[in-house]
């Protein structure tokens, strides 16, 4: 969808920003540009909408190049959001969500009526949002607008400069997070500018990390975190790498341990003696059709004796998490409730537990496994590096 081809800019003053800049955005991909300030992140997104034009190489979206397009045409097809949202302080929230589709010649009641449907996408509600102005409304709620805006003439592209750092660290957590559903929900092909490589890693599909007017690497967050690039790319990212990585390797069955098992209707007297013929402390309890129920001490088994089925005496499990969640958050569980394991269920069915050396494996694993380009499932743990 968006394509640089050997893109330079060079100032008069003979500053160079970005120099031989060639990468390609697919479409519905988020890309995210970070680097620190003054590398050329920001000039190369504004090269997109031509805000700052190239001075060589080309820039193309959807094949075309943006050369020969009407800068202000350009523009009006292409979201663009910045910090602070942006908004007009003499117009409702209404009227600026509703601003593009009124330049492009929409109807006023069917651009008002596009520019409420967005305000409830972001989770402002029309009837209430839609009359205040921007000076009544708090930083997360102007960048929830800013956000409406760009997207109410349906643009295939979004540009965000800075979109989140204007705010403290609880609203910008929950603007990414409802950012992050929104885009799985319209699919636009996003560049998205930080400094920030938390925020990069956690929104990115794939990363740009800048140096002084180039990009040193180009790939997955996950890749960039666990296999930089460059010397500079490994100290952008930190020495925590391997801790950032935590959040964008997925839980998956291979991961797994199966622990011992009691069904819900099972006496207690024959759970029991089979978790003591097999050394058990203690066994998840699942219900006949493969669902959680909670888990079960082997001493709770001995002490009831004969009375009652396994299931009256489970407890509660509440360290769990679905499959495919973060490792980080399957971690973050397992320090929040005390716990030494985690158990994973698909939907309510149960498939294993995770524990905190099977979390190590699967962080180990997920490297190993992008590293020769195959399925973390074909690597055998036995030849992961200890790297």
């Amino acid at each position: 969808m968006i394509r640089f081809e050997q893109v330079g800019k060079v100032y008069p003053d003979g500053t160079t920003a970005v120099r031989d800049l060639s990468f390609e955005v697919a479409e519905g991909e988020l890309v995210t540009l970070v680097g620190p300030s003054g590398c050329g992140k920001t000039t190369t997104m504004m090269m997109v909408n031509r805000l700052i034009e190239p001075t060589a190489g080309r820039v193309l979206v959807a094949g075309r190049d943006v050369r020969g397009a009407d800068p202000v045409l350009l523009r009006r097809g292409i979201g663009y959001v910045v910090q602070q949202g942006g908004l007009f302080p003499h117009r409702t929230v209404l009227d600026n969500t509703a601003t593009v589709p009124a330049l492009i010649g929409w109807k006023r009641a069917r651009a008002r009526a596009r520019a409420a449907e967005l305000l409830d996408l972001v989770g402002l509600d029309p009837a209430v949002y839609g009359p205040r102005y921007p000076a009544q409304l708090s930083g997360g709620q102007r960048q929830r607008v800013g956000v409406a805006r760009a997207l109410a003439a349906d643009p295939p592209v979004l540009l965000m400069d800075e979109p989140f750092g204007a705010v403290d660290p609880v609203v910008r957590e929950r603007l990414q997070n409802e950012f992050l559903r929104l885009q799985a929900t319209v699919r636009k092909t996003v560049l998205l500018v930080t400094h920030d490589i938390e925020e990069a890693v956690r929104m990115g599909d794939r990363i740009a990390v800048y140096g002084e007017g180039r990009i040193e690497q180009y790939d997955t967050p996950a890749v960039v975190l666990g296999a930089p690039a460059t010397p500079y790319v490994a100290r952008f990212v930190g020495a925590d790498r391997g801790l950032k990585r935590l959040s964008v390797t997925a839980v998956e069955p291979v991961d797994l341990e199966e622990p011992p098992v009691a069904r819900t209707g099972e006496p207690a007297r024959e759970a029991a003696a089979r978790m003591r013929a097999e050394g058990a402390r203690w066994a998840v309890v699942l219900s006949d059709s493969g669902e959680l129920h909670g888990w079960v001490s082997a001493d709770a088994l001995a002490e009831a004796g004969e009375r009652g089925p396994v299931g009256g005496l489970a407890r509660r499990m509440d360290a769990w998490v679905p499959l495919g969640s973060p490792l980080k958050q399957a971690f973050g569980e397992m320090l929040q409730q005390d716990a030494g394991w985690v158990a994973v269920l698909d939907g309510a069915r149960f498939l294993g537990v995770l524990t905190p050396a099977k979390l190590h494996e699967a962080l180990r694993r997920s490297v190993d496994a992008d590293a020769r380009g195959v399925g973390r499932d074909e690597v055998d743990f036995d030849s992961v590096s200890d790297a």
